[in-house]
Order: structure tokens, then C-alpha cells, then sequence
């Protein structure tokens, strides 16, 4: 089982029981799968001759591949030019109705699995997010909730999904822009298949795109502590509720940045973060406020003017 999953219900962390087979949330006793088989390898082994004697099955089964890996493909080989005419014609004959005999599903999970393989590459995602997206992707097809939209627009919602299960922080507009898609359209794709699954996704928290963001913006650590700080105070004081966690994590390293004199322009931020500099100022102008840190600002020499990208030291 997988460590970083997590409670689709409540957050909590999960335990695999090997008796009874069984995946539970160790915080409010939900089963999230039961009957759940141990795939792993029984026995030990020390050297390659071990590793030779004692294997006894093949690759492991992979939701990225159309057919999990289990299929054997008839692929293509100079090896069939040492075949006689026949056995060659043989050989392409098996190969062609290997490719006919699969369904319209079955081919378009091959199609779609390549272009999530892609954008899995592109985005640096995790072959273990990489996996839960093809499965998801997986059921689906298999469901019908295809039809009628772009295959694309469906893996780049299984996609997204995938992403904020794990507590990966990537954005709907980052996975549009790699096809390149609408965003719109991915976000009502993503919640009409959260929906007609059953699928229950925790809201973002903007704590989890922090980190990502200041390493971009070569924050050091001491600017991170105090954006984190931030917006925990804005949560108690239920700020951050109705609005963006990208708009939120970025004004609050934009603050965090000013305080700790590591100044950076809204518009880096803004770039950063994705969202627009008009975002940044409407964020940034409400935590000011709420969590008084306007003297703050003033008490450390800095004329600020929040209609404005510039930030100014008294004389």
C-alpha cells in the first residue's frame, strides 16, 4: 500500500491490515478497500543466481499499460528476417489481428495512456500519481463518461485528480497548458468525473503549493516559514475559505518576502504562481488587513502601496 495515501473522508493516514486484508483510516475506522491482495515477492534473494532460480512471474502489472502488461505484443523485430516467407507472413498475419481484434475501449485507453505517459513526463509527476491517474482513467472508459468529450480533456481531469489525492501541487491551468485545453473545460471534466464516480477530493490547501512556489522564486527557508505562518493565521480566521489556494500561497510569500527584506515584484510572484497580478494585490491587500500586519510593514521602513507593484524603503 501506497504511504502517501490518504482518507478521502477526513484526511486521515491509512493502515493496511494483513489479516483481514483490509485498508482502513486509523482516524475514523472507514474501510477504503477490502480483500486486498499482497502482490509482493515471498522469498529473498541475495545474488543473480538466487534472483534466476527462485522468480517466477514477470513484470509487474501496470495501470499505464493498455492491456496492465499482462498481454503479450507482437511487436516489430529484425529478428523475422532469418524466418523463412512463410513463417514471416505468418508472423504479420498474427500481428495485424492483434490490432484488430481489440475493442474501441481497449484502443482508446492505448491512445489515452500514451498522452498521459507525456504529460506525466512533462509535469515530473511520480509513476506511483502516474498509476492512479491511468486507473482512473481506466474506469472511466470503462463507464462510458468518454463519450461525448475529448479524450484529452478526460486525462487531464484523471489527471488533476490523481494529483490532489497524492498532495501534489499542480494546478488545472498547468495540466491544460501541456495539451494545450481550456482550462474551463478540464475543470468541469474533472468534477463531472469526481461526480459520476463517486469520487470525494479533500479542497486544496495552499500550504501544499508554498514550498513549490518559493523554491521557484530561490526564497530561502526563513521567507517559507513565514508565508506558512500566514496563512495559518488566515485559516483560524477562516479567510482563505471561497478563494484560490494559488492566489492565497502567493500573497503570502509575497508578504513573507517583504517582512523577511527578501522583496519580490508581484509580477514575478503572479508568474510563478499562475494567477494575476490583480489576484496577488486583492489577496495580499485582505490578509494585510484581517491579520494587521499593515504596521508591521510600516515598522520595518517599507512605503507600501497596494494599487501599485512597488515597494519602497522610507528615507
Amino acid at each position: 500500500m501506497d504511504k502517501n495515501r490518504v482518507c478521502p473522508d477526513c484526511g486521515g493516514a491509512l493502515r493496511h491490515d494483513s489479516s483481514s486484508g483490509e485498508i482502513m483510516c486509523t482516524k475514523c475506522g472507514v474501510i477504503i478497500e477490502k480483500d486486498v491482495f499482497d502482490y509482493g515477492q515471498e522469498w529473498r534473494e541475495f545474488n543473480w543466481d538466487q534472483a534466476m532460480n527462485r522468480r517466477r512471474s514477470g513484470t509487474p502489472t501496470s495501470f499505464t499499460k493498455s492491456d496492465k502488461g499482462m498481454t503479450t505484443e507482437i511487436g516489430k523485430t529484425s529478428d523475422i528476417y532469418s524466418l523463412s516467407s512463410d513463417q514471416r507472413k505468418q508472423y504479420f498475419i498474427m500481428r495485424k489481428w492483434q490490432r484488430r481484434i481489440s475493442t474501441p475501449i481497449e484502443r482508446n485507453i492505448k491512445f489515452a495512456l500514451t498522452e498521459l505517459r507525456r504529460i506525466a513526463a512533462q509535469l515530473n509527476l511520480p509513476q506511483i500519481l502516474t498509476e492512479e491517474a491511468a486507473r482512473i482513467y481506466r474506469i472511466a472508459a470503462e463507464n462510458g463518461l468518454v463519450r461525448g468529450r475529448s479524450m484529452e480533456s478526460v486525462v487531464a481531469g484523471s489527471t488533476y485528480i490523481a494529483c490532489k489525492k497524492y498532495k501534489i501541487p499542480r494546478t488545472l491551468k498547468e495540466i491544460a497548458d501541456v495539451f494545450p485545453l481550456d482550462v474551463k473545460e478540464v475543470g468541469k471534466t474533472y468534477r463531472f468525473v469526481c461526480r459520476q464516480l463517486g469520487i470525494k477530493i479533500l479542497p486544496p490547501d495552499p500550504l501544499d503549493y508554498v514550498y513549490r512556489f518559493a523554491n521557484e522564486l530561490e526564497l530561502p527557508a526563513k521567507v517559507q516559514t513565514r508565508a506558512v505562518g500566514i496563512i495559518e493565521g488566515a485559516q483560524k480566521m477562516e479567510i482563505t475559505s471561497g478563494k484560490g489556494p494559488t492566489g492565497i500561497a502567493a500573497a503570502a510569500l509575497y508578504i513573507a518576502s517583504l517582512i523577511e527584506d527578501e522583496k519580490r515584484t508581484q509580477r514575478e510572484v503572479a508568474d510563478v504562481a499562475g494567477v494575476t497580478e490583480v489576484t496577488i494585490r486583492n489577496r495580499y491587500k485582505e490578509l494585510l488587513k484581517k491579520l494587521d500586519l499593515e504596521d508591521k510593514l510600516v515598522n520595518l521602513g517599507l512605503e507600501i502601496d497596494i494599487n501599485d507593484d512597488k515597494v519602497t524603503e522610507e528615507e
